[in-house]
């Protein structure tokens, strides 16, 4: 009869979970993606490891708590018009992109966004060094995130002889003066070095090589930098010593264990700030309008996309 339920429909509350579950399938997704497939899918049908299943669900508590966390920053960023730049360096599959596809998996992208730039073309490789990182820094009320940077120079580039000495001794002396005046601009900065063991990177690469979802992130130059890992360290190490800043001081991130970097990560990312709730206006749903000559057209059948699933 018109106006009654259907006792077969979930109720309003159920659809509602339903929803806010399919989102925090997201973060399934994406511990699925760490690993291959088959093994996800193992651990998700076969018999449970207490012990590991345990230690999944802390995981998950933890990050959802943090993720409720780190929507009161942006909305406290928005609000007092904070401008925030948030570097992300490190070797090749230490869990950067990880790391920030949990910061900005819950946050608003007209809020918070990620600068991942290519190498540099013909004409920018003319131009000052950090002039193309400059069109990409916040305004008030933004947080960006680079997943790697200007440190680029003083990295890969070095390494792999894509620069001269000259060039990164120059680096090595402008770099502390741009951040220094990027703070006094009122820019928080902020820099992590993701830090993970020889044996670490090796796992993960052969994760990369054998598994076809993930063989994409794997480079030339990726491979290169696996052989020349002693000359990145001497890169690191340079790097870290000469722009250690105390108005941008490197922060290391312990990342053999993606988990618990992601974790730490993110709760040393708050407590920089001295954030607090923002108090919003009551959001109340306005009923819909409903008009007698209103018709809907059915859709054409051939239009619909197949249900096969």
């Amino acid at each position: 009869m018109p106006g009654m339920s259907d006792p077969t429909e979930p109720s309003l509350h159920a659809r509602i979970r339903r929803d806010l579950l399919d989102g925090y399938d997201e973060e399934l997704e994406m511990e699925i993606e760490d690993r291959s497939v088959d093994e996800a899918l193992r651990g998700l049908d076969g018999p449970a490891d207490e012990a590991a299943q345990s230690q999944r669900l802390t995981y998950f508590k933890q990050l959802f708590r943090l993720q409720r966390e780190l929507v009161k920053l942006q909305d406290w960023v928005a609000h007092t018009k904070q401008k925030v730049v948030i570097l992300f360096e490190g070797r090749d599959a230490a869990g950067k992109g990880g790391a920030i596809k949990r910061i900005t998996q819950r946050l608003n992208p007209r809020v918070c966004r990620v600068v991942a730039l290519p190498a540099p073309n013909d004409r920018e490789r003319t131009q000052w060094y950090f002039q193309r990182y400059v069109p990409h820094l916040p305004a008030g009320g933004e947080i960006v995130l680079f997943d790697r940077s200007w440190y680029n120079r003083a990295g890969v580039e070095r390494v792999m002889g894509f620069c001269t000495e000259d060039e990164v001794e120059e680096f090595f002396r402008s770099v502390p003066e741009f951040e220094r005046m990027l703070v006094r601009s009122g820019i928080t900065l902020i820099k992590y070095w993701f830090s993970i063991s020889d044996d670490e990177q090796h796992v993960r690469f052969l994760g990369r090589i054998h598994d076809p979802l993930k063989q994409w992130k794997l480079s030339p130059m990726d491979l290169e930098s696996r052989r020349r890992w002693e000359d990145y360290t001497g890169a690191k190490e340079s790097m870290l010593e000469r722009t250690h800043i105390p108005e941008a001081p490197w922060w290391v991130v312990q990342a053999d264990d993606k988990k618990r970097a992601r974790l730490n990560c993110i709760q040393h990312l708050l407590d920089q700030f001295p954030y607090h709730e923002v108090e919003r206006t009551e959001i109340a749903l306005p009923e819909r309008e409903r008009h007698d000559d209103y018709v809907r057209h059915p859709v054409p059948a051939e239009m619909f996309v197949p249900a096969r699933y």
